[in-house]
């Protein structure tokens, strides 16, 4: 099953990018599996007894599906110059569909990762889109005038034009169109001015790498501050609280036997919680020592009452939120929802996650390739038209074995 999309992971050295990304799955030192948290339609047909996938997992209708993080490294101030590891920085970008950048909201770190007291880290969040913007003008501008030039001599239309030029970020025409419409230009592209092509390239870049901001460390006594500081400078919706280093504690506690915490979970039970609640054997849990339990406490009361959760599994819930994607459940049976042999009564083994707009016919192809399409099935056997959009409960589920070949 694809695995796309991409999201990259930025932040400066120290900011705590390592430790999240160690949180997941990793593959190799630069990229991770993610698992992010859905509803599975499993519950909404009631067959989750009977659900489960091929990759990741599915409780009681709870569905982790696995999505595959990029660490983008080398982010220091000047990387669009080159400067530090910025073309390597800059050549990873471009392969990511989102971005997670994380900040140290503690302000116990500058602009390059070196530790210092009371730095304000809104500097991180404005310097990064920065750097991107410029480093897409610098390189529009260095060729505008053949470009324009070339623009008028074939006749083309913007869309085409700026395509030609952004494709080398990973762009599409969709998105370079759905820029254009929001700035509503009036004038044609050959008298753009140098303020008109600095809009579209923060449109472009906007639209092209949508940004969830990990405010992480937020268990820092200078956070706070930061926190109300940055809240009143960006969109809340872009913004997630999280505590890396706790949620890495938490689950090699839980690994090690000492607590039992559900991964992103509001709420962790030690050994004496659970006795309390009335299991006089403690969950099977272990024992632990008074420094051990002091640090337990300290992290309940700083992070998960205070915030809720860690923040961790809701990152990569923010970022599929802002690619607005939808899960799809291809079936070979979508009658019974099952996917294996004559006698299977395994369902919904295997899901996709499609970014939102897709059309069907669309979906079809990219679960099937470049195979040609007679017509869909989806759920209780009804033929779906191609043109169709996909959307949560809406088309999701499709069979694979009904996509006949001509």
């Amino acid at each position: 099953m694809p695995r796309d999309p991409l999201i990259g992971l930025v932040g400066k050295p120290s900011s705590g990018k390592s430790t999240m990304l160690n949180r997941f799955t990793t593959i190799d030192p630069q990229r991770a599996i993610g698992y992010l948290q859905i509803p599975c339609a499993c519950a909404r047909y009631g067959v989750s007894d009977r659900c489960k996938p091929n990759y990741g997992s599915c409780v009681e209708g709870r569905r982790s599906v696995p999505i595959e993080l990029l660490d983008v490294a080398g982010l220091v101030p000047g990387a669009h110059e080159g400067r530090g590891l910025g073309n390597k920085f800059l050549d990873d970008l471009r392969h990511a569909d989102a971005l997670v950048h994380v900040v140290d909201v503690s302000g116990t770190t500058d602009a390059e990762g070196k530790a210092t007291r009371g730095y304000d880290p809104s500097q991180d969040i404005e310097w990064l889109r920065g750097e991107i913007r410029r480093w897409i003008q610098g390189n529009l501008m260095e060729k505008w005038g053949s470009i324009k030039r070339r623009h008028v001599a074939i006749k083309a239309t913007a869309v085409d034009t700026l395509q030609n030029q952004f494709s080398g970020y990973g762009s599409t025409a969709q998105v370079v169109a759905r820029c254009l419409d929001r700035l509503a230009l009036k004038e044609p592209l050959e008298k753009w001015s140098d303020e008109t092509i600095e809009m579209v390239v923060n449109a472009f870049t906007d639209e092209k790498f949508p940004t969830v901001i990990a405010l992480n460390k937020i268990d820092h006594p200078d956070a706070d501050k930061n926190i109300a500081k940055i809240a009143k400078q960006q969109d809340p919706s872009a913004l997630v609280l999280t505590s890396a280093i706790s949620e890495v504690f938490l689950r090699k506690l839980t690994k090690q036997g000492f607590v039992k915490y559900t991964e992103g979970g509001e709420f962790v039970d030690t050994r004496e919680d659970l006795i309390e609640m009335g299991d006089p054997e403690g969950g099977g849990l272990k024992e632990m020592d008074e420094k051990l339990k002091t640090r337990i406490e300290n992290l309940k009361d700083m992070v998960l009452y205070r915030f809720g959760s860690t923040g961790v599994v809701q990152v990569l819930s923010r970022a599929a939120e802002l690619l607005g994607l939808v899960p799809v459940f291809p079936v070979k049976n979508v009658n019974t929802f099952t996917s294996g042999g004559s006698g299977s009564s395994v369902v919904f083994r295997d899901c996709v996650l499609v970014k939102k707009g897709m059309t069907v016919a669309e979906v079809a192809r990219k679960v099937m390739g470049d195979t040609p399409i007679v017509y869909v099935e989806g759920a209780g056997g009804v033929r779906i038209a191609e043109d169709y959009m996909v959307a949560v409960g809406k088309n999701d589920a499709q069979s694979r074995d009904n996509i006949r070949v001509k």
